[in-house]
């Protein structure tokens, strides 16, 4: 890693490599940002850095599990000792589980949506914290996706909905200082996630990452 000035806006980016996450670190990028992009998917990752230096941006690559503690702790730890803070943090990492009633729920599907979708995030907030404190204006975005109760959406909507229980919480303990928790409700867009869950919808008809990314970044 290069050194670079610590006036440099920071986005930290976790589930950085494709839908409204990757639309998000290429907006932000545009706008200045140096963006710290996470997700599972190196291929993801790569595509996305050739887009962002292809308009001028930078990116650092950080190709990790948000699940891994320790990773994610150094982390942390690097964008304070690079830039001393991070400006914004995106989580928009999630997990879809496959839609299923719940008396047929499958195990691994279940458990694996519990550690991505809600303990991941609340082991993350408490490391990020001190990092959106120390930015001027630090700012914990949140994407929620109100399926809790829905039917077949057992997985799914009950850890999003705990992620999303996380988040307001934070919201609320800090709605007198800083970091500011924003937690917004994207339009349907044509994401991975959204074709597990609507494989035969018409996706012409849904709204563009790169458009949501816009107006949600208009609204910060």
């Amino acid at each position: 890693m290069t050194s670079e000035a610590n006036s440099s806006p920071v986005a930290l980016i976790t589930g950085a490599s494709r839908g409204l996450g990757a639309a998000m670190a290429e907006a932000l990028a545009a706008r200045g940002y140096h963006i710290v992009a996470v997700a599972r998917t190196v291929g993801g990752l790569e595509e996305l850095d050739d887009r962002i230096q292809a308009k001028g941006g930078a990116a650092t690559l950080a190709p990790m599990d948000i699940t891994n503690d320790d990773a994610m702790r150094h982390l942390c730890l690097s964008i304070y000792e690079r830039w001393g803070k991070a400006d914004l943090w995106v989580h928009a990492a999630i997990h879809a589980a496959p839609l299923t009633p719940a008396g047929h729920l499958d195990e691994k599907d279940w458990d694996k949506s519990l550690q991505i979708n809600a303990r991941a995030t609340g082991m993350l907030i408490p490391m990020v914290e001190p990092l959106l404190r120390a930015a001027p204006a630090g700012t914990a975005l949140f994407f929620d996706d109100p399926r809790a109760g829905q039917k077949f959406f057992s997985a799914y909507g009950a850890t999003k909905a705990a992620q999303i229980a996380l988040a307001r919480s934070w919201q609320a303990e800090t709605a007198s200082m800083e970091p500011r928790v924003v937690i917004e409700t994207p339009a349907p867009m044509p994401t991975a996630t959204r074709a597990r869950f609507f494989p035969g919808e018409d996706r012409d008809a849904l709204t563009s990452p790169h458009d949501e990314a816009a107006r949600i970044l208009g609204l910060l």
